[in-house]
């Protein structure tokens, strides 16, 4: 590989070097900073986040596919970024999906997913090909206000969903111990420092600490899976709306279920994590003079990352299918606007929500069922298991009374015991990527309890208000989730667009840019999701229920948002449309331009965007 595919100097490149350090002093393994340390004594943590894990060089002769010792060798960072998969604000974007929609909507899950296998895979070849994370090339190849903002985009992210699971562990603690919101998200805030100590043992036993908890996820979903018994087969006319079969394979949404389908999307990719992967994968000691091994390690990080996410996609799919089973109604309460006493949709009940089935032996909260309006009793209904129950809403905040009146007790603890091990890992890889983020973007160099204080203390202010407030009204958490989710979906581009741009450049991926092909389905991907985000947004602002202001004023703020969000994104990528656009033109009008120039991510001249 030519010297310009990488502007890095030669001890940046030999990444087999003891200090493991790269020449701006940042570079990063095990989640913690590597900055030079001449004068002053390192921890015994610090020191064995400084070592990279030692992988070998080449494939076992006679490998035909997969080396699985090689294999095993580079298995970590792809477990921990398919954490951010499992978080509590996905687990209740499943159980709702499940409960309101049935099965129809695990195809959008399966698709979801794989759309986040593309970015997580041009993420972590960034990493490789270049020793730096995504942060890091932002700052260096954007001007300092672009890059600014970004941060500022990516730390709402990061907040956004550290309030998620801080919550979400707080709500496992209550149905464990009892204990209040407000002294969960206070254990969950604290418990953050225990786990830094993990550092000590040094990456790998961290990154097995993570699988275990994952291991914890799939054994408890799926033990609530086997108990309540989804159909594999069927079609729409079945009790729950479709087997699982069939709703992973035939792509169908009913009317009452879109926004539900466009809003899994938020839920299962998440922004900051793209940055937090890019980072992981710096762990291996690959030498990145060697092009041999560089494709290697990006071979290796790429399947264990196809299999992370493929288990964090059964573990999902595995909720939706418990609570389809388990509390889908789809002619008693799904359809909003359904009234049970006169048997036809748009009947006096006219609420906008999507309701479930929730069984009356569960511990109801009239703060989340339906009334009828004229005779003040709740909206009756039957549950697949023959159980009467009332047409509420579902969150995490009673999804495990839900569950006890469905299966039983059992049922809600295990369920709380999966819900506390999505939680806890979830914060801690949020950590993670705060830190990466910060030193990235800010070069940002303080003791690591500094960082993980700071990060800890931005999200735990509101989620214990969110605690406080759910006290007197558990729907607010599943209205701040939803909150949440929108938030997550509108600051993905400004992780998706950056790491597209930087990998289909030449200039700093070399031989290992996107190929043409890449390239155009990336770009309609961000296409996709860039529309996908104004779809939802205006669903959700213009929705009848919506917790939204419904006051011309909050409208002209949202367009004028609107307007600055489209004109950021367009500046931060304009290198690639005036690239697409004299492509489009020589298309059309046949001009002599350089058939060499790259469709989409020019080899920009000398400046930043």
């Amino acid at each position: 590989m030519s010297s310009t595919s990488f502007e890095t100097a030669d001890e940046e490149n030999n990444v087999r070097a003891t200090s493991f350090e790269m020449a701006d002093g940042e570079n990063n393994v095990g989640g913690l900073q590597s900055a030079s340390h001449v004068g002053r004594s390192i921890s015994r943590a610090e020191k064995a986040d400084l070592n990279p894990v030692d992988v070998p060089t080449e494939e076992a002769p006679g490998t035909r596919c997969v080396d699985f010792k090689l294999l095993w060798a580079y298995t970590g960072p792809g477990w921990l970024m398919s954490i951010a998969y499992l978080d509590p604000g996905n687990l209740e974007a499943d159980l709702q999906s499940g409960a309101y929609a049935g099965n129809q909507l695990l195809w959008m899950l399966f698709w979801a997913t794989v759309a986040g296998f593309i970015l997580q895979v041009l993420a972590l070849r960034l990493g490789v090909v270049t020793g730096k994370h995504l942060a890091q090339v932002c700052r260096e190849e954007y001007s300092r206000p672009t890059s600014l903002v970004l941060w500022v985009m990516t730390e709402t992210a990061i907040i956004g969903s550290d309030i998620q699971e801080v919550v979400g562990s707080a709500i496992a603690f209550k149905l464990l111990f009892g204990w209040s919101i407000v002294t969960g998200c206070i254990v969950t805030g604290l418990d953050t420092f225990t786990f830094l100590l993990l550092h000590i043992f040094g990456t790998r036993a961290l990154e097995a600490f993570f699988a275990s908890l994952i291991f914890t996820m799939l054994v408890c979903f799926f033990v609530n899976f086997a108990a309540v018994g989804p159909d594999w087969l069927g079609d729409l006319a079945s009790v729950d709306g479709g087997g699982i079969l069939f709703g992973t394979a035939v792509p169908t949404v009913n009317d009452y279920a879109l926004v539900q389908a466009v809003g899994i999307l938020g839920a299962v990719i998440m922004p900051h994590n793209i940055y937090l992967h890019s980072a992981l994968v710096t762990s291996r000691n690959v030498n990145r003079e060697n092009p041999r091994e560089v494709a290697l390690a990006n071979k290796y990080f790429t399947i264990e990352a196809a299999v992370a996410l493929f288990v964090s996609f059964l573990i999902n799919g595995a909720v939706v299918s418990v609570f389809a089973k388990g509390f889908f109604n789809g002619k008693e309460c799904a359809v909003p606007g359904w009234e049970t006493t006169t048997g036809v949709s748009g009947g006096l009940n006219q609420s906008a929500q999507n309701l479930a089935c929730y069984p009356v032996t569960a511990a109801l909260d009239d703060d989340a069922c339906h009334f009828h309006p004229e005779t003040g009793k709740m909206l009756a209904c039957t549950t697949h298991l023959g159980q009467t129950g009332s047409c509420c809403s579902i969150g995490l905040q009673n999804a495990g009374a839900a569950l006890e009146g469905l299966l039983g007790k059992s049922a809600k603890i295990v369920w709380a015991i999966g819900l506390l091990a999505a939680g806890q890992s979830s914060t801690m890889t949020g950590t993670f990527a705060g830190q990466f983020v910060m030193e990235g973007f800010l070069q940002w160099k303080i003791s690591p309890w500094v960082r993980v204080a700071v990060t800890r203390s931005i999200a735990l202010g509101p989620a214990i208000l969110v605690g406080i407030v759910s006290a007197n009204s558990p729907s607010a958490t599943d209205i701040l989730n939803e909150w949440l989710n929108v938030l997550q979906s509108i600051q993905l581009p400004f992780a998706l667009l950056p790491v597209l741009h930087f990998t289909s450049d030449e200039r700093i991926m070399g031989k290992f840019a996107n190929n043409k092909m890449i390239k155009g389905g990336c770009w309609f991907l961000a296409a996709l999701v860039i529309v996908i985000n104004f779809y939802l947004v205006t669903t959700f602002v213009g929705a009848p229920d919506s917790p939204t202001p419904s006051t011309p004023l909050f409208f002209a703020f949202c367009i004028l948002v609107g307007v600055v969000y489209s004109a950021f994104i367009c500046y931060v990528i304009r290198s690639d449309l005036e690239a697409g656009w004299n492509h489009v033109k020589r298309f059309l009008y046949g001009s002599s331009m350089d058939a060499r120039t790259p469709l989409l991510g020019v080899n920009e001249v000398a400046g930043k965007v």
